[in-house]
């Protein structure tokens, strides 16, 4: 039989540690015991949400009852500028009486844009040489107005007509 000197200097098995395995497990189940608590202590739901959504709908009620208070009553704007708010339905019919007042005007004539030149003679770029523009001279824009300066804005657009040139150049 071996001594004790003998298996200390050279353990031929590893001797089991009943104190370390303890400690370890207890250490474990406390580290465990402190996560539950944590866990029990807090709220198992927030009520953040549900508190804004509870807000929003009474902001939104209030909101509503002062829009209906002034849709549905007569009161000043502004006194100082005699600007008052009266119910949509009297000023819907004070809008179709006045309507209904009224002669229809005909409409004045639509006057279309002439066709836009080509892109390249916007910018100034030369056109491409094969190009039935690029024999053709540009007009030069005209300094007149198409408008005169006393039309009103309701006023259709009228154009100057263009008054035909002699057929035989400079002579008749």
């Amino acid at each position: 039989m071996p001594n004790e000197e003998d298996t200390l200097a050279h353990p031929e098995q590893p001797r089991f540690l009943l104190s370390a395995w303890l400690w370890a497990v207890m250490l474990f189940v406390f580290f465990g015991l402190i996560v539950a608590i944590a866990f029990g202590a807090m709220s198992r739901g927030s009520t953040f949400e549900a508190d804004r959504a509870k807000a929003r709908a009474e902001k939104l009620k209030t909101a509503q009852d002062e829009w209906n208070k002034t849709a549905q009553s007569y009161g000043w704007i502004d006194k100082g500028k005699g600007v008052a708010h009266i119910p949509i339905e009297r000023a819907m019919a004070l809008e179709l009486a006045d309507l209904q007042a009224r002669k229809p005007a005909p409409a004045g004539p639509i006057a279309t844009p002439t066709p836009a030149a080509a892109p390249a003679e916007a910018t100034g770029a030369p056109p491409p040489a094969n190009s039935p523009a690029a024999s053709a001279p540009v007009p030069a824009p005209k300094a007149e107005s198409q408008v005169p300066p006393t039309a009103s804005p309701g006023a259709p657009i009228l154009k100057p007509m263009a008054t035909p040139s002699p057929a035989g150049g400079g002579k008749p």
